[in-house]
């Protein structure tokens, strides 16, 4: 493989800028449509058929650039965004750092993005062609009133996305985390719906791993009454486990490696508090099949990874997708289906 290659040079490059020169490389490529998947590996989620459970998360194509073309290494679904209303700068520079030593990322990004009329306008000229598209969805900054950024953003975007996620988990927007507050969520939710109307763009909810027990039996509670499509668990932390790198003090929120036994704990919580009920998600510090294979078995139905990525390379979710294929034949499991929730449901 060729990225074991070129990951020194890249790594050189302060981390943002190395990023914005993958995008622009990304962007060359063709767009095509996606080759057959394993049907092993095929599921269906809020209506929605995925070919393979591994998608790629929000944060990698901010404005809908290449998430078109992220199939082309085996990715089953992309999520762009996190779009806001009007466009926004973001927070100062430097704001993405790479823990090397840790196989891990801190950004303080801010959602940094060129608005959603933006997004819009270059979406409805690419053609779908059987690529799963979703679009995370979040409050301007300086947003006298939160909620309606995000109702704005249902009625805009909706068109262009096979499902929308409201993002109230990021760190990097001051106060937006106090969403997740139960009467908070109450009236984000209903206000949510209300602007999806008619049109039933399935909305998934995208949660932060800093959660109490009775943060998670709020969330679940209006998850279920608001009749949410999906959770992602989770979003980045602001909790610091040791780490080595000498950026490990950096403000913002902190993904990949560190990440991953917090938000595999939970998932296992939010399996125990929903059951079925509401499809999960996982994302954070996903970075090979086994643990991959290990979220399914705990209850998601889907993967997302993004941060392993720039250790492993963008071919890592085709290489996730075959380590699943011999996970699920090596269990006897005749669908990937059968998997979710058969670790957590024997418990």
């Amino acid at each position: 493989m060729i990225y074991p290659l070129l990951r020194p040079l890249l790594f050189r490059i302060d981390a943002e800028t190395a990023h914005g020169l993958t995008l622009r490389a990304l962007s060359a490529l063709p767009s095509g449509t996606p080759a057959p998947a394993d049907p092993l590996l095929e599921i269906t989620v809020a209506g929605l058929r995925f070919p393979n459970p591994v998608g790629l998360a929000a944060g990698f194509d901010k404005d809908g650039l290449v998430a078109h073309k992220m199939h082309r290494f085996g990715f089953g679904f992309a999520e762009l965004g996190t779009l806001t209303p009007l466009p926004q700068d973001g927070n100062p520079r430097p704001r993405l750092f790479r823990l090397t030593e840790d196989k891990a990322v801190i950004n303080r990004m801010g959602f940094n993005n060129r608005g959603q009329a933006a997004a819009a306008a270059r979406l409805a000229s690419i053609p779908r062609n059987g690529r799963m598209i979703g679009i995370n969805i979040g409050a301007n900054k300086d947003a006298s009133d939160r909620i309606a950024d995000y109702a704005t953003g249902v009625r805009t975007m909706a068109p262009f996305a096979d499902y929308l996620t409201i993002n109230i988990s990021s760190p990097n927007t001051p106060g937006l985390r106090a969403l997740q507050d139960r009467a908070a969520l109450d009236d984000l939710l209903s206000a949510v719906m209300e602007a999806r109307g008619a049109d039933q763009t399935p909305i998934f909810l995208k949660v932060a791993p800093d959660l109490e027990p009775a943060d998670m039996d709020d969330i679940a509670a209006c998850a279920v009454a608001h009749r949410l499509d999906a959770l992602i668990v989770s979003n980045t932390t602001i909790s610091r486990p040791p780490l080595r790198s000498r950026h490990a003090q950096e403000t913002g929120g902190l993904s990949g490696a560190p990440l991953h036994d917090l938000a595999l704990a939970r998932l296992r919580d939010f399996r125990t508090r929903l059951g079925a009920a509401v499809p999960l998600i996982a994302a954070g510090g996903i970075a090979s099949a086994e643990q991959a294979y290990a979220r399914i078995c705990a209850g998601a139905s889907l993967v997302q990874i993004y941060s392993a990525m720039v250790y492993e390379g963008p071919w890592l979710a085709a290489r996730i997708n075959a380590g699943l294929v011999t996970l699920l034949r090596r269990d006897g499991f005749a669908s990937l289906n059968n998997a979710v929730g058969s670790g957590a449901d024997a418990g």
